[in-house]
């Protein structure tokens, strides 16, 4: 593993016939907060479910703590958070997070740190269906949190939340990562670029570009995230127009236009 947390090698996702991910190369250090941005439909969440296990795929390898992805033994070594909260709506706060910790062999105590964690000590004995749709997202990162994992996958972990939490949150995120934790955060807000270590910046199912802020900025010659995610794509796309299936096209449309 040595200082990677996941590694990604040819990964290849095909879903209807249609190649969703078509060769993927990745690696996610050790102890970093590194956002995975894109425009919806780029394949973040094909990626992340490649990652976490529940995602078939057609090719490549997908390799967490050192394991095959989806091996039983990361079941408490990796916490994943899904775009909708992952809970039971007739069920408290704490009902929700005793039944995950059953499964985990956790006790109240990692419970209540969890609770604590997200700061919904106070909401432990409200029923799920009386909560907010930003806390029941606490409710299901507080599960996710339940085993204390090496690796934390977040999909969309900040929709629809106020700037007051979503700030709060990014911070624990940080505290996470300080203590060694290593997350993978997805977001198509690109604002949120600017909260983590480093960018993987998705387009159609590829890497389009991989680094710190910084360094894409400068790449771009732009000042903020947009700008250079939009920068980024223009360049891949003159660089498709100036290929062999782009010359081809327009001798094509040339020959056409000639008869």
């Amino acid at each position: 593993m040595g200082n990677s947390a996941i590694e990604i090698a040819g990964l290849r996702v095909v879903r209807g016939g249609v190649p969703v991910i078509p060769s993927l190369d990745l690696t996610v250090p050790v102890g970093q907060v590194v956002g995975l941005l894109g425009p919806s439909g780029s394949g973040k969440t094909t990626l992340i479910r490649a990652i976490v296990g529940a995602q078939i795929v057609e090719g490549g390898t997908v390799t967490v703590l050192g394991l095959p992805a989806g091996s039983a033994a990361l079941r408490r070594r990796i916490g994943y958070v899904t775009q909708s909260p992952s809970v039971y709506g007739d069920l408290t706060v704490t009902e929700n997070l005793r039944y995950a910790a059953a499964i985990l062999g956790m006790d109240a105590a990692a419970i209540r740190h969890a609770l604590t964690d997200v700061d919904l000590l106070g909401h432990a004995g409200q029923s799920i269906g009386t909560l907010s749709g930003g806390e029941r997202a606490r409710v299901s990162l507080a599960i996710a949190l339940l085993g204390r994992p090496d690796v934390l996958v977040l999909d969309e972990p900040t929709v629809g939340l106020d700037p007051v939490l979503r700030r709060d949150l990014w911070e624990l995120f940080h505290r996470l990562s300080r203590s060694g934790v290593s997350l993978l955060v997805s977001s198509h807000v690109m604002d949120e670029a600017a909260r983590c270590d480093r960018l993987v910046l998705l387009r159609g199912g590829a890497v389009l570009a991989d680094g710190p802020l910084a360094d894409l900025l400068a790449r771009t010659g732009t000042t903020d995230p947009e700008e250079a995610f939009l920068a980024l794509v223009d360049q891949a796309a003159a660089r498709d127009a100036s290929g062999p299936a782009g010359v081809a096209a327009r001798d094509g449309a040339g020959t056409g236009a000639g008869t």
